[in-house]
């Protein structure tokens, strides 16, 4: 008899249930994008460092204004941080957001001629900028296969047991490992709108996804009970 499939190494799924998994993403959305709403390399960046403890529904409704304004690193210097801080109040953290935008704004003009950099290393010291929004916008902006890791993908990494890990680094480098190359690019986006329309923190519904089967999550979640609609008085039979 043949023997038991092994496990891709650091995840509780085999190969081919993380090939699966990966393959019912695809059939879905074959090309899936970002939900933050950008023009270009510095938009989206801007946009990725304003949606941190932050929703993109929320950046969404404020970055119009503030990209009408300031749509390029010059413009947003001579906006100033008040200028940005009016545009983005309604964002969570806006003082400080406004801060980092207008001060990486001033790098890229010094140190790179106004363009946002290819590089995760050179990204990672711009103000507000972190591993996660680096690996955002290399993927999105540059269209590289790196694996950008938050809330929506560790939760969904660790409940499913495609790549379990105490800390993003981890999980990042376990996804890094176990996903297949032809997936890697639409990775993230994928786990992400999983994880903020299906697989939700206090209650996943399980009912309706796609990889139920796959995910080793118990117990899982049943789907609500429709309920009973009451029959109007009007329509109640008389009694015998």
């Amino acid at each position: 008899m043949p023997g038991r499939a092994r496990r891709a190494p650091g995840s509780k799924l085999t190969e081919a249930q993380i090939g699966e998994m990966f393959a019912r993403f695809e059939a879905r959305d074959p090309d899936p994008k970002t939900e933050l709403e950008y023009r270009d390399p510095f938009t989206l960046l801007v946009a990725v460092v304003l949606s941190a403890q932050a929703t993109d529904t929320s950046v969404n409704r404020a970055t119009p204004a503030l990209f009408a304004l300031a749509d390029s690193p010059e413009k947003m210097i001579a906006l100033g941080e008040e200028g940005v801080s009016d545009k983005i109040k309604t964002i969570g953290l806006y003082r400080n957001k406004a801060k980092n935008v207008v001060a990486l704004s001033n790098k890229l003009v010094e140190e790179h001629g106004g363009e946002v950099p290819c590089s995760r290393e050179v990204l990672e010291t711009l103000p507000g900028v972190g591993r996660k929004t680096a690996n955002v916008v290399l993927n999105v902006a540059f269209g590289e296969p790196t694996i950008a890791i938050d809330t929506h993908i560790f939760r969904v990494s660790n409940r499913t047991g495609l790549a379990p890990g105490k800390t993003p680094l981890k999980v990042e480098e376990t996804l890094n490992r176990v996903v297949p190359e032809r997936y890697k690019h639409n990775c993230h986006h994928w786990l992400i709108l999983h994880g903020r329309y299906v697989c939700k923190a206090r209650k996943p519904e399980c009912w309706r996804c796609i990889i139920a089967d796959i995910c080793v999550f118990k117990p899982k979640t049943p789907a609500p009970k429709t309920p009973v609609p009451k029959t109007p008085a009007s329509e109640t039979p008389a009694s015998a």
